[in-house]
């Protein structure tokens, strides 16, 4: 009998199948020690065909950071709704990023530990990401603050820095989330909230924490 003929797979359908089988791989065993041969065994296919697609390990490992990148904004994104009121946006966003980051730890490790670590071109593919995400929740600050006040008067620089710090605090708490056994989505997204929102009402109310007097101060 003649050999077998495998039904033949549309290249983006082929591709995607790689760029899994590559965000696995360098998601659990990092980017020095993943392998080209085992992300082709992984992925079903010949290590030429992944070189013949991606080019090479730095530009396989570019390809997945960038679709792992648009997934999670994407995801962050579409998770708020835009007419309900600005705590139920921020938890809606709060929760659909860490749906998304519980949902695709190896996709996490890419973007957060694997690509910081291995410098240019991969951090700054990932810094775009990350300014992206924080313009976002900057711009859902802003909208709370209007609907706070009348008239708002909330610098940009302290509403960046609010922004920043609450980007900061969600990705340090995916780390803490996906190795703690019993913390899901949920629970990390209600962590975050009751950690940041009773100060972010208390700024929006107009009732800012003010450090005390300098002379008061303990000098060091």
């Amino acid at each position: 009998m003649g050999a077998v003929k495998t039904k033949r797979m549309p290249r983006a359908v082929r591709e995607q199948q790689m760029l899994d089988a590559a965000v696995r791989t360098f998601g659990r065993r990092g980017y020095m020690a993943a392998s080209m041969d085992e992300i082709a065994e992984l992925a079903g296919v010949s290590k030429p065909l992944v070189y013949l697609y991606l080019n090479s390990k730095e530009d396989l490992f570019t390809a997945c950071i960038r679709r792992e990148a648009a997934a999670l904004v994407a995801a962050v994104r579409g998770g708020v709704r835009t007419e309900l009121p600005a705590d139920r946006q921020l938890w809606d966003g709060l929760r659909a990023f860490f749906t998304h980051t519980s949902h695709y730890p190896d996709a996490w490790s890419v973007l957060h530990l694997q690509a910081r670590t291995h410098g240019e071109p991969f951090a700054t593919e990932v810094a775009a990401m990350r300014a992206e995400i924080v313009d976002f929740v900057t711009q859902l600050i802003l909208v709370a603050a209007r609907e706070a006040h009348r008239d708002p008067d909330l610098p940009a620089s302290e509403v960046a820095g609010i922004a920043e710090a609450l980007v900061g605090a969600a990705e340090s708490l995916a780390d803490w989330a996906n190795t703690t056994p019993g913390v899901n989505s949920r629970q990390a997204a209600a962590t975050l909230m009751n950690f940041a929102w009773a100060g972010l009402a208390n700024l929006m109310d107009g009732r800012p924490w003010t450090p005390p007097e300098a002379a008061h101060e303990v000098s060091g």
